[in-house]
């Protein structure tokens, strides 16, 4: 048989995780079955947040799976906020911060947020509280 006419756009290209040559249609790892994709992590994107490897579907493009781990599996700190599951919103008005645990106010008993735990911080009601700025 006569070998197949490779034309100008066989460039060898070396794979950088099983350093096999291929051209540029097969370089990818997905494209030649690569058995040492797995050392370059490309299908085991690792979470920023929470550093745990989030495992890809071949099919699946990495960044989209580690958003969805983050707003579904992602047990770090800001993952859980941005899942909004905190149910302990300060109560000044104007202020949406939302509290791991409750903040209450000694003097008034109100949840408040960290900044503004403080009764001179949010006009409190409570019975110790300071006197008014006039007097």
């Amino acid at each position: 048989g006569a070998t197949p006419d490779l034309g100008d756009d066989f460039l060898p290209l070396k794979c950088d995780a099983c350093e096999q040559i291929f051209c540029t249609d097969h370089i990818a790892y997905a494209q030649h079955d690569c058995t040492s994709a797995y050392k370059k992590d490309v299908q085991v994107p690792v979470c920023p947040l929470c550093n745990t490897p989030v495992p890809v579907r071949r099919e699946e493009m990495p960044d989209i799976v580690v958003g969805e781990h983050i707003d579904r599996d992602c047990k770090s700190d800001p993952a859980q906020r941005k899942r909004k599951i905190f149910t302990n919103k300060c109560l000044k008005p104007g202020c949406k911060q939302k509290e791991m645990m409750k903040v209450i106010c000694d003097q008034c008993h109100k949840n408040y947020c960290l900044k503004h735990r403080h009764p001179l911080d949010h006009d409190c009601s409570g019975a110790g509280h300071p006197l008014s700025k006039a007097g």
